[in-house]
């Protein structure tokens, strides 16, 4: 099983390559600590080992971070929960480039659930440091950073300095209910084409039940157009690019107007209470990140399901085509260049990638490999997942599709801006394209980017 366990985080695809990459670009020079050769590799605030590090994290990650208090009562934490910077809402950029112009007020350690802060965090403001330390330039040890799943940390490694660390990979796969399944006499769909399929048979014999929503930004975007390969959102170097002509993008939003259509999928967010009260027991199958393991199907404020309900598959691909799937976040931990207390900051860093309850407490695959192999095995041993639940994320996790982009601004806020509303106003998805393009290209321009 350990073996098994190690495949599924052997690489984390070409999209890791693809987001340093276009990350290298988009973000030359300027970096904390260029050109300094102090202990940490950068231009580090006098230490002092008493001082109190404040801690930024979301909601889900606030267990984690009262558990390295309980763990380590001798070191001084602060614990502040904020939005995590979810849905692309940019607070993490905003409140840092608060603290810049006042010169103070930084927090120690942040986590986001965006996997592209780095392109601005590496990045001096206005005469201001560069908000994140380097990792890997005497901060955290070598051994403890080879630890990671290969390419993990990729998009946070800029000209070989690292600024952050992945908690987890969020490769998208096929959940689905396999009572529910069993019930209706059905086949969990294994690409695209009979995913849609199986919505009109579903909506004919049995209205009401469903196979997925739309209502959240992170599902538009990351779920299905990148799963679909769709080249709406890309980068390369400088250059901003969205494609809504190719086939890849046509097809998927046909079949998404389709399915919202037949009311297979639905408008409520999956994280909403309405979500929750309607659709529990009517969530057929859905196309969703690793996380939704702990997020959604464990989770008892959520959907709760009961254990053997619950199993995860292959992610969909379109029929004759490459079988890529898509990726939803998988948030990073940031370390201030600003902090008073490296000793503290590393303790903590460490804790919350390695440590037994980093394990414990995850909701979905962790990037580093030991809590990886725990977390998994935990999930077997347990039972809950029916079908083979190691094998579709390691399938899952080795081949995200490697066309996105990464630059310094995220494509939920574009499509929460317009496809949501839209939606809810009765348009398709296809009446709102021209639109939806348009706004991440001003996102774009605004950022600085070249777009095509």
């Amino acid at each position: 099983m350990a073996s098994q366990h190690r495949r599924i985080l052997t690489t984390l695809t070409a999209t890791a390559a693809l987001a340093a990459l276009g990350l290298l670009t988009a973000c030359s020079g300027g970096a904390a600590g260029s050109g300094d050769t102090g202990e940490f590799g950068f231009a580090a605030p006098e230490q002092k080992a008493d001082s109190s590090i404040t801690v930024w994290v979301d909601a889900a990650r606030e267990p984690l971070a009262k558990a390295f208090v309980t763990a380590n009562p001798d070191t001084p934490v602060k614990i502040e929960t904020y939005d995590g910077n979810s849905g692309g809402s940019d607070s993490f950029k905003t409140k840092m480039a608060l603290f810049d112009q006042s010169g103070s007020g930084w927090p120690d350690v942040v986590f986001s659930t965006q996997t592209n802060d780095a392109s601005w965090a590496s990045k001096e403001t206005n005469g201001t440091q560069a908000f994140a330390a380097p990792l890997n330039k005497g901060l955290l040890d070598d051994d403890f950073l080879d630890g990671f799943s290969a390419g993990a940390n990729d998009p946070m490694t800029l000209d070989d300095t690292v600024y952050g660390l992945r908690n987890d990979l969020a490769p998208v796969v096929l959940w689905y209910n396999q009572a529910l399944l069993t019930e209706f006499g059905y086949e969990a769909p294994a690409t695209w084409q009979d995913y849609e399929a199986l919505s009109d048979k579903l909506a004919a014999e049995h209205p009401g039940y469903i196979l997925g929503s739309v209502g959240d930004s992170f599902a538009g975007t990351y779920i299905y157009y990148w799963g679909a390969q769709a080249p709406i959102f890309q980068l390369e170097g400088d250059t901003f690019t969205s494609d809504f002509s190719d086939e890849h993008t046509t097809e998927m939003t046909k079949l998404l107007d389709h399915m919202v259509a037949n009311g297979t999928l639905v408008q409520d967010s999956v994280f909403s209470a309405d979500f929750v009260s309607k659709y529990a027991d009517k969530l057929v199958a859905t196309p969703g990140p690793a996380w939704y393991a702990g997020a959604l199907f464990q989770n008892k404020d959520s959907l709760n399901n009961d254990p053997g309900e619950i199993g995860a598959a292959d992610p969909l691909y379109w029929d004759g085509e490459e079988k890529v799937t898509g990726n939803v976040g998988g948030g990073v931990w940031y370390a201030s260049s600003h902090s008073a207390n490296y000793a503290a900051v590393k303790e903590f860093m460490e804790f919350v990638i390695g440590s037994d309850d980093a394990a414990t407490l995850a909701s979905g695959l962790p990037a580093y490999t030991d809590t990886a192999d725990t977390w998994l095995a935990a999930q077997s041993e347990s039972g809950f997942f029916a079908g083979d639940f190691t094998s579709a994320l390691s399938t899952a996790g080795s081949s995200v599709w490697d066309g996105w982009g990464f630059p310094d601004f995220s494509p939920e806020t574009a499509y929460a801006k317009v496809i949501v509303p839209g939606l809810a106003a009765g348009k398709t998805i296809a009446d709102l394209s021209d639109d939806w393009q348009s706004e991440m290209k001003n996102e774009a321009q605004v950022q600085g980017y070249t777009v095509k």
